[in-house]
C-alpha cells in the first residue's frame, strides 16, 4: 500500500495493518512482504537509526509499496524534514500534548519546504497563501501522512482540539505510556485506561482521522481494541517477537534435556 492509499484509508476507516521494524538486513524487507503489512513502523525514537540506513530502509520499502512510517524522536520540525527527505511516507510523534507541538509538525510535513518567519506567519494565520502556492505545497507533499502519538492523560483530555488541526491524519495510541501516565502501569484492562481509549476512537472517527496503536501483548485485546472501531493496526516488532520465540523455545528444549530453566523473560517494550 503506497502513502496515497494508506491516507485515503485512514480518512475511509478502513482497516490497515503495520508492524515494527528494527532490523536493518535487506533480507528482512522481502520478508515483510509475506506477511501482507500495508505499512511498517520504523522507530527512531527507541532504537539507534543511522540517517542513511533509515534513508534506504524507507526507499526499500516504498519500492516494494509497503508504506514507511517512521517515528521521529521528538517534536521537531527538523526531525520531521529529515524523515521526510529520507522517503518516509508519512512521521509519528511521540508524547504530544500541544497545538503548538502540531503546528511544528504541519509546517515540516504539509509545507516542506516553506521554513523561517514565512512559514509561522502561515500557520498563525497571519499570512494566506496565494492559491498558486497552496497549489504548489499540496503537490510537493502530496501523500505524507502526520500521526501523532497519544500517550498522555493531558493529550487524551484535548484530544478534540488535538486532531481538529487541519493537517493530522491519524493518531497511534500508546498503550504503555499512556498506561503508566495514567498512573495503572500496563494494566490494560483497567476500566479508566478503557475509558480513555474510547474517548480517543470516538474523537478521531467522528473527524474521519484514522486510528490505532502500537501493542504487542495480547492479541486479543489487540482485536477487541479494532472492534471498538480502530482502523490501524500497528502489531507487534520484530524483535519483540525474537526475544519471545526463541526464549519459549529455549524453555521447551531445557525442560525436555532435563536443564534447568532460565526463568520468565519479559517481552520487549517499545
Amino acid at each position: 500500500m503506497n502513502r496515497f492509499e494508506l491516507k485515503r484509508a485512514f480518512a475511509e476507516n478502513k482497516r490497515v495493518y503495520g508492524t515494527m521494524v528494527a532490523s536493518v538486513s535487506p533480507k528482512w524487507a522481502a520478508e515483510i512482504e509475506k506477511t501482507g503489512a500495508d505499512f511498517v513502523f520504523l522507530d527512531s525514537e527507541h532504537m539507534p537509526m543511522d540517517p542513511s540506513v533509515r534513508a534506504w530502509m524507507c526507499r526499500c520499502y516504498d519500492a516494494m509499496n509497503i508504506a514507511p512510517i517512521v517515528r521521529i524522536p521528538y517534536c521537531s520540525a527538523f526531525e520531521a524534514f529529515a524523515a521526510i527527505e529520507c522517503g518516509a511516507s508519512g512521521i509519528v510523534s511521540p508524547y504530544l500534548e500541544t497545538v503548538e507541538e502540531i503546528d511544528t509538525l504541519i509546517g515540516a510535513v504539509k509545507y516542506r519546504p516553506l521554513k523561517g518567519r514565512r512559514l509561522r506567519e502561515v500557520l498563525d494565520g497571519a499570512v494566506v497563501l496565494s492559491p498558486k502556492e497552496q497549489a504548489y505545497f499540496d503537490r510537493y507533499n502530496a501523500g505524507r501522512l502526520l500521526i501523532l502519538n497519544i500517550e498522555s492523560r493531558f493529550a487524551a483530555d484535548h484530544i478534540d482540539e488535538l486532531v481538529s488541526k487541519p493537517g493530522v491524519d491519524a493518531v497511534f495510541i500508546g498503550p504503555h505510556d499512556l498506561s503508566v501516565n495514567l498512573g495503572i502501569p500496563e494494566e490494560y484492562d483497567h476500566p479508566e485506561f478503557e475509558a480513555y481509549v474510547e474517548k480517543i476512537i470516538a474523537s478521531c472517527l467522528k473527524r474521519r482521522v484514522g486510528v490505532g496503536n502500537h501493542f504487542s501483548g495480547d492479541i486479543q485485546k489487540q482485536i477487541l481494541w479494532a472492534r471498538k472501531g480502530m482502523n490501524i493496526v500497528v502489531w507487534n516488532s520484530d524483535i519483540n517477537l525474537f526475544v519471545k520465540t526463541v526464549a519459549r523455545d529455549f524453555g521447551m528444549i531445557r525442560e525436555a534435556l532435563g536443564d534447568a530453566p532460565a526463568g520468565e523473560t519479559a517481552g520487549v517494550t517499545i
